[in-house]
């Protein structure tokens, strides 16, 4: 089966590494935001790529989601000594990465990179970037617009969200392994993991000639909901729902995402809101990923819901 997944964050990662464990070698595509790139320090840091990188592999902390398992922190201790800007965490092994993807990126792309430090991660599935462009994702607040890591590190997201800015977006392009995943004959199921909505997701469904993609797409897209019971599993999805004045809850999600999914999975605390969601075939089930068995569970739930699209 081959399966596409759109991740971005702690909870693309979680998704995607539950349907890393049940498919074979080779048949998942996991295409990661890019929207939270930023330079920082002189290095080019891809939050959401090693996120990605780091779960799969089996590296993540897993008590945070992010970053690596017994990381320590002598370079930050040693830089705010000296008076630089600590407010964006890097650990010392961490490090290791940006510095070697900021090296190469002067003579490689972003996708090549990324597919060679997952080969050397021992990844058995393919990792892309969304797009190998810079396309930097702005948040206008009632602060002023800020630069994503401002709103999101800086800031903890406390400014009120007005928009989502996507200033250099028209002239990135869909990464060569993003556009071939989407064009390809025995693509499968296209899965919207259950990231933020707005600071993961959005950023992809803007590049140039994504919405034109997934409309007329040959298999079945079915989005996961981050929102339950109200809340959000992780991030400031359900602030920024609100804030935008939107229905904080699974039925907010499937009007956002619209007739862009065939399929839309909520978990079994919001199952009396089932028959408010217009459009997309549901399924109900437990969504909430606190282990690896449920990630695997959901990843099961997932691709067994999309074999129903598939007998049609």
């Amino acid at each position: 089966m081959s399966v596409l997944a759109l991740a971005g964050g702690v909870g693309g990662a979680k998704l995607a590494e539950g349907l890393a464990a049940i498919l074979p070698p080779g048949e998942l595509t996991v295409a990661v935001n890019t929207g939270d790139d930023f330079e920082h320090l002189g290095l080019r840091i891809s939050p959401d790529i090693d996120t990605v990188l780091y779960t799969l592999s089996g590296l993540n902390n897993q008590a945070q989601g992010w970053g690596l398992e017994g990381e320590t922190w002598n370079f930050m201790a040693a830089l705010e000594r000296l008076g630089g800007e600590t407010w964006f965490r890097l650990g010392d092994r961490d490090m290791a990465t940006h510095i070697e993807r900021t090296r190469r990126l002067k003579s490689e792309t972003l996708s090549e990179i990324t597919a060679d430090f997952a080969r050397r991660l021992g990844i058995t599935h393919t990792i892309i970037p969304v797009s190998d462009d810079p396309a930097p994702t702005m948040v206008a607040t009632d602060e002023g617009l800020l630069a994503f890591q401002d709103y999101f590190v800086r800031l903890q997201c406390r400014p009120r969200v007005e928009r989502l800015e996507f200033p250099r977006i028209a002239d990135a392009r869909m990464s060569p392994g993003l556009a071939a995943a989407l064009s390809a004959p025995d693509l499968d199921l296209i899965v919207i993991c259950p990231s933020n909505p707005f600071l993961s997701i959005l950023p992809i469904l803007s590049l140039p000639g994504m919405r034109e993609a997934l409309t007329n797409r040959r298999a079945p897209a079915i989005a996961v909901s981050p929102i339950i019971g109200g809340k959000a599993v992780k991030g400031p999805a359900a602030k920024i729902m609100t804030e935008l004045g939107m229905d904080v809850s699974p039925v907010g999600v499937a009007e956002f995402y619209g007739a862009l999914i065939d399929g839309f999975v909520i978990d079994d605390a919001d199952s009396g809101l089932a028959d408010a969601i217009e459009g997309p075939k549901f399924l109900v089930t437990n969504t909430l990923m606190l282990n690896a068995e449920d990630r695997r569970g959901l990843a099961r739930d997932v691709v067994t819901f999309a074999r129903e699209f598939a007998l049609k």
